[in-house]
């Protein structure tokens, strides 16, 4: 694995790094060895918080963490990423497109495994169905914050494109585009 490491109000010294790459170099047996892993380390009010992003084919392993100590967060970052790989692997891997970007025995267990045990699956309880028409991203966050919900999906009338807004941390809002290849 190649680490992309940066630092948000944090300098990020060699003890750092070392932390970093040892410790989610334990994850170094399920990924190929030229998946890139960015990771972002920051300090805001005295919180300590790392992001992990590690792209591969289809998907996007993230995962972010904060505590009063830094090393503390990057502990809790790599069990994070490790269970859900395992709790999600026969999500992710698919023979035929991706298992390319990870580790050949990450693999072999999975088709060694076959189907998941009892409550590994994704299961949909539930489908609605609703009109969408065309508004704007203020528009939808108001909507949202009107049905008291977490995130909306509706019809970006500038692009005409749906999209997601969806709330932050902090009372802010965010802003989810499809980005199609």
């Amino acid at each position: 694995m190649r680490f992309i490491i940066t630092g948000r109000n944090i300098v990020v010294t060699d003890a750092l790094r070392e932390a970093v790459e040892e410790k989610l170099g334990k994850l170094d047996k399920f990924f190929a060895s030229e998946t890139e892993v960015h990771v972002t380390l920051g300090v805001q009010k005295e919180r300590q918080k790392i992001e992990v992003t590690i792209p591969v084919k289809g998907h996007i392993i993230r995962s972010e963490q904060e505590s009063d100590n830094m090393y503390v967060s990057i502990d809790l970052v790599e069990e994070v990423i490790e269970r859900q790989l395992k709790k999600y692997k026969n999500k992710i891997i698919d023979k035929k497109q991706n298992a390319g970007d990870f580790a050949d025995e990450f693999v072999d267990e999975y088709e060694e495994e076959g189907t998941p045990e009892d409550g590994e699956e994704v299961e949909i309880i539930r489908t609605k169905h609703f009109g969408i028409k065309p508004m704007y991203p203020e528009d939808a966050c108001i909507q949202m914050e009107l049905l008291g919900h977490n995130f909306y999906v509706f019809l970006n009338a500038e692009t005409e494109e749906v999209n997601v807004v969806y709330k932050r941390k902090g009372n802010t809002y965010g802003l989810i585009e499809p980005e199609l290849d």
